[in-house]
Parts: structure tokens; sequence; C-alpha cells
């Protein structure tokens, strides 16, 4: 009868879901008044099976309550930290405190931080007091790094001056000059970047559309992959350009001047072919760029000077507009100290000397004088190619030591 009326008035038992982090799991029966080290105690009991000869082991549990992570109190019931029937409960062994190091091995870390501590300002003056005294400018340490790109057109304006010169020294040169229009003439609008109309071609559009693109945008492969997608609806798309024939090519050349036979070369002669020569090379503002930049609120010249100073790339333009505008359009126009070491060394290789006497490279560094994005055709090209590997080797070489 005693035992009965004790269970009448016993709390509500609950089914608890013990699991362990070795993957041990099972039911533990306890009522809703039993404390949380009690439960804690039988789960062990049940975990090592049998009693707890250690009376440590039992602080050296805790029981965390799954759904929360919060960690169970010990003097808490059941009842207390909200447990219900089916409740997931982790029994898990405490982290021990860690050991307090050893008097010897504090003193041997202590040394070995202070044998690696940087020195301070005074330890630092105390070893240099000896030195001499150097006031180095940081700003003209780093424009001395010279940018290959700032002084390549240097090199260039300076080229084209070494390169009349040779070609008006010889007995044919006004009909080497002439020659060289006539390239011009033929090439304006025939030449195309095979690279480019490659990668174009390689993405599905039509060679003919392609190599327009290409033309209206300067060789450009992202400005003419934009202007395909753009006009891919246009109905004029496939129009072929003014002098142009429907497959790409020239509709018809133009005539070369009549050449004259005559050895004589007459100084304004020649110097009016070369204006000439240089027109047709005028640098061409990226159309886009230039709308974009007028758009901010800058007139269209000083936004041409801007593309034309940063080799028709927008950011570097607005930035140049937005900064102390260095260098100027009228510094483009000098050329390379030629008395320097890097130019004497440049007119000093042969395969530069052989360069220079041919028209072509003439045409080469006047056509990357104005429009640099067009390096690359000269650079792939079996005549001019050469001549401008000699000189990008000799400028890294140079600028190394």
């Amino acid at each position: 009868m005693f035992v009965q009326e004790e269970k009448i008035f016993a709390g509500k038992v609950l089914k608890i879901h013990i699991c362990t982090v070795d993957g041990t799991e099972w039911l533990e029966e306890v009522t809703e008044d039993t404390t949380v080290e009690k439960l804690k105690e039988k789960c062990l009991k049940h975990y090592v099976h049998g009693s707890l000869e250690d009376p440590k082991t039992l602080t050296h549990h805790k029981l965390i309550y799954a759904a929360t992570e919060r960690v169970l109190t010990d003097t808490k019931t059941v009842a207390d930290e909200n447990l219900k029937d089916k409740d997931v409960l982790l029994l898990i062994k405490k982290r021990p405190p860690q050991t307090p190091p050893k008097t010897a091995d504090v003193s041997s870390d202590e040394k070995k931080k202070q044998d690696n501590k940087a020195p301070d300002k005074d330890a630092i003056l105390k070893a240099t007091a000896s030195l001499s005294t150097r006031h180095t400018d940081r700003t003209v340490t780093q424009h001395n790094i010279r940018d290959f790109q700032t002084e390549l057109r240097k090199i260039l304006v300076s080229l084209i001056e070494v390169a009349q010169k040779l070609l008006a020294l010889n007995p044919d040169a006004v009909e080497l000059f002439k020659k060289a229009n006539a390239m011009l003439d033929e090439d304006e609008e025939d030449r195309v970047d095979e690279t480019a109309l490659q990668q174009l071609t390689e993405m599905g559009f039509p060679e003919s559309r392609a190599i327009k693109a290409l033309r209206l945008n300067h060789m450009s492969v992202t400005q003419a992959m934009e202007w395909l997608i753009e006009h891919v609806d246009d109905p004029s798309v496939d129009t072929p350009l003014p002098g142009q024939d429907s497959s790409g090519g020239a509709a018809g050349a133009t005539a070369a001047p009549p050449v004259r036979t005559s050895s004589a070369a007459s100084p304004d002669e020649l110097t009016e072919i070369f204006k000439r020569i240089r027109r047709k090379r005028e640098f061409r503002p990226d159309s886009r760029a230039v709308i974009a930049l007028m758009e901010m609120g800058f007139d269209e010249k000083e936004v041409v000077d801007a593309l034309r100073v940063n080799n028709n790339q927008q950011d570097a333009a607005c930035e140049w507009l937005l900064g102390d505008r260095k260098p100027s359009p009228e510094d483009l126009d000098k050329g390379i100290d030629t008395n320097s070491p890097l130019f004497q060394a440049i007119l000093e290789n042969p395969v530069v000397q052989l360069g220079l006497t041919n028209p072509k490279t003439l045409l080469a560094f006047e056509d990357m004088l104005e429009n640099p994005l067009n390096s690359t055709q000269w650079m792939n090209d079996p005549e001019t190619g050469p001549v401008m590997l000699q000189i990008s080797r000799i400028f890294q070489t140079l600028n190394r030591t």
C-alpha cells in the first residue's frame, strides 16, 4: 500500500534521449523532480556499466540540452530545466583546465619573446648613429622607376627623327617615302589584326561583320564585340564600309603616285610626303569614351587630349582630367634624351639599325605613336616585330640595372 501511494504522489515520468560523443545512445527514465546531478549519475552508471569508483567522474561531466546547446545546472530539477518527454541531452566530458606552466618554462618563453622582439626607436638610433645621413625623396625615387609604355613613346619620337634622316640620305629617298605613302593608301582600310579577327569568329560572329566591327573600333576586340552585340538586329549591320566590298576587302586600291626616277631628293618634297604620312596616322579617339567623358561636363578638346595621353583608356583619361593632368599633350611629342645610355644602346643594336632603313618601320613607329592599341599588330609583323623586341629587351635590361 505504501509503495502504491509513493507512485501516486511521484512526479511525471519522462523518457530522456541521452547521447555521447562516441555515438552511444539510450533512453533514461526520470521523474520531473529528479535533479540534473542525479540524472547525470544515472547516465554515467549506464555509460561506464557499473558503479562510479572515482567520485570526481561526476563533476568532470556535464549534460547539455541539444536543442539550445545549453548546459544544465546540477542543482536544478528536470522540471526546473523545462525538459520534456523525448528531449535529447548530450553527455559530455568537461575540458580539463590548462596546467599552469612551470617557472622555468615561463622564463624560457619570455626570453624567446625578448630575443624575437623588434628593436625600438632608441635601439635603431643607437645602431645607426655612425651612418651618414641621406635625404631621399621617395616621390622622386618612385618616378625614377620608369614605365615602359611612357618611355616607349619618347623612344619612338626620337627614333622617328633618326629614321627620317637615314631614309633622306638614301639616293632613292623620295621613292621610299612615296612607297610608304602608297602602303598607307593600300593598307589603311585593308589591314586587319588576324588574332583579333580569329577571336571574334571563334565566338560565332560572321567574318565580314567581325572585320567591319574591328575597323570601326580600331582593332579593339572588346569594343568590336560590344558593337556586334549592339547591332545584331541592325538591318545595315552587313552593309560594307565606304570603299570596301562585301567580302571586307578594299573596293579598289588607290593608285600609287608616280615614282620619280631622279636620285636627287628635294628636302621640301620629302617633308611634304612625310607630313602626308603623318596626317593619315592622326590619333582617333574612342567615340564612346568621348561621349561618356563629355557627359561628365568636360569639353571635347580636353577629352580628346585626355584620351590621347592615356591611350584611349576611359578610366585613366577620367583620372587625368580630375588630377594634375600630367603628362600634358605637349609632353607626348617630346623625345628621349638622345645622349642617354638607353637611346645610345638602342641605336647601337644591329637589328634596330637595319630596321630604321626600312620605310615600314617608320610607318610602324608613327602608327604606334598615335594609336598604341595597334602595337600588337606591329609586334607580330615579321619586319617590324624584331625591332620592337630589341627595343623592349634593351629597355628592360637597363631598367633593372
